[in-house]
C-alpha cells in the first residue's frame, strides 16, 4: 500500500467531477486518500460485497461485469484512467452491484465514504455531477439491454466494434486501441467465443477489418448483416 499526494492532486483536477474544487479542497480530499496498485487479473470489489469506498483509476485498465456461479460473465463497462468506480455503494450503502477486476496492471486512488461523504456536503454541484454521470450510465446500460434483447449476435459484436472504435490519423479508417480478447468481446456481447472469432475471422476475409495482434483497426463500414 502507497501514500501519494501532488500526483493525485493533478489528476482529480483532470476528472470533471472533481474539477470544480479549488486547489485547497483537492488537497484536503488527498490527504485522505490512499494509492493502491494491483497486477492484472485482480479482482477489485466482488458483487455483494459490502465495502464502501469510491475508486479512481490512476494508471491501468479494469472490467466491470456480473457472473453466476457456473462462472459465466457479462461484461457490462470497461473504464480507464480518469474514470472511477464504487459510487453507488456510497450513495445507497447497499452491497456491491458488480464485480471489478484489472485488465492490465493499475493504481487506484481510494477515498472513504466518511471523507466522500464530506465532499458532497461542502460542494453540492459535485453531487449534481455525480447525478449527471449516473445518468449517462443508466443511458448506456439501457442501450446495451436494447442491443443484447434486439440485435442478432453479429449486430451485437458489430455495434460494440464501433462503439469501442476511435478515428485514426488515416481518413474514414478507426481503430480499437484497448487489446482485447476474442473471448472478452464475447462477455461484452452475451455470445460463445467461437462464434465471435468467426464473425471477425469474416469480417477480416471481407477487409472490413484489420487484426494484428489484439489491435483491430475498421478499414470500412461494417456490413448491415452477416
Amino acid at each position: 500500500m502507497e501514500k501519494r499526494f501532488g500526483a493525485v492532486t493533478d489528476i482529480l483536477e483532470n476528472i470533471p467531477l472533481f474539477s470544480t474544487l479549488d486547489p485547497a479542497e483537492r488537497e484536503a480530499i488527498c490527504s485522505h486518500t490512499i494509492t493502491k496498485s494491483y497486477p492484472r487479473n485482480t479482482i477489485i470489489i466482488n458483487e455483494g460485497d459490502t465495502t464502501q469506498s469510491l475508486y479512481i483509476i490512476l494508471e491501468g485498465k479494469v472490467k466491470v461485469f456480473l457472473s453466476d456461479s457456473g462462472g459465466k460473465e457479462v461484461t457490462i463497462n470497461m473504464q480507464g484512467p480518469g474514470e472511477y468506480f464504487g459510487e453507488l455503494a456510497l450513495l445507497d450503502e447497499s452491497p456491491r452491484s458488480a464485480s471489478i477486476m484489472t485488465m492490465e496492471p493499475s493504481k487506484f486512488a481510494i477515498i472513504s465514504k466518511d471523507d466522500f461523504d464530506k465532499v458532497l456536503t461542502n460542494n453540492p454541484t459535485i453531487a449534481l455531477k455525480l447525478i449527471r454521470e449516473l445518468t449517462g450510465r443508466i443511458r448506456h446500460l439501457t442501450e446495451n439491454v436494447k442491443n443484447l434483447a434486439l440485435l442478432d449476435v453479429y449486430g451485437r459484436v458489430a455495434r460494440t466494434l464501433l462503439d469501442l472504435a476511435e478515428e485514426s490519423d488515416e481518413p474514414g479508417v478507426l481503430v480499437i486501441r484497448q487489446k482485447l480478447t476474442h473471448q472478452e468481446i464475447a462477455n461484452m456481447v452475451g455470445a460463445s467465443r467461437e462464434m465471435v472469432s468467426r464473425i471477425l475471422k469474416d469480417l477480416t476475409l471481407g477487409g472490413y477489418i484489420r487484426v494484428e495482434g489484439r489491435q483491430i483497426t475498421i478499414r470500412h463500414k461494417l456490413p448491415p448483416g452477416w
